[in-house]
């Protein structure tokens, strides 16, 4: 087994691993899983067996197409229940990283950057949305907007980007909010972004 750079900590890769699926690859869930159904945000159980055609691997997170639900994530603390020839992409294995050590300000922000809206492809930061991060003695607090106010991933978003700054070392409590003001508009996202979704 190996660690990924693009995974949380927590998450042993098998040899198979998250980055041996392709769009378009059938995966099977080795075991019932809870998924989020995209992109209204409601959480579902898909049962033992089921199969799955890969969407995208962003993030550390799963998009797949599932016949009976459409689009659903799946969370990267639960890849262990994904399956590709029969064995599991990942591992879960217990660790935080916390401890007594300050806070890395650049590590918060690239635990950020790999949080996704599974339905663009760029991460939040790059996107515009994460508006405030504040750092104090074992906390982290972050304001972010989503790019349209109807957004039912966005506690998902949210909830992703908490568990994320959760695995950074020192950090002990993480918040975050979703905010409106001021309005996420286009002229927020970065070159990259830009570029990435045709805007340039």
């Amino acid at each position: 087994m190996w660690k990924n750079s693009k995974t949380p900590p927590y998450i042993t890769l098998t040899m198979n691993g998250i980055d041996s699926l392709h769009v378009g690859d059938t995966v099977t869930f080795g075991r019932d899983c809870e998924v989020t159904q995209i992109p209204m945000g409601t959480k579902v159980t898909v049962s033992k067996d089921t199969q799955a055609i890969v969407g995208q691997t962003l993030g550390g997170n799963v998009t797949l197409q599932i016949v009976s639900l459409g689009l659903v994530q799946v969370a990267f603390n639960q890849l262990d229940a994904i399956l590709k020839d029969g064995v599991p992409i990942a591992v879960p294995v217990a660790a935080t990283a916390t401890g007594e050590w300050p806070i890395d300000e650049k590590a918060i922000w690239e635990a950020l950057k790999t949080c996704y809206d599974p339905e663009i492809p760029v991460n939040i930061v790059d996107l515009g949305l994460v508006y405030d991060v504040k750092i104090a003695e074992g906390r982290v607090d972050v304001k972010m907007t989503l790019t349209a106010m109807g957004c039912g991933m966005g506690p998902v978003i949210a909830m992703q980007a908490k568990d994320k700054l959760l695995t950074c070392s020192g950090v002990k409590e993480a918040d975050v909010q979703i905010v409106w003001d001021p309005p996420w508009n286009q002229n927020m996202m970065s070159d990259e972004a830009k570029k990435r979704l045709g805007l340039w």
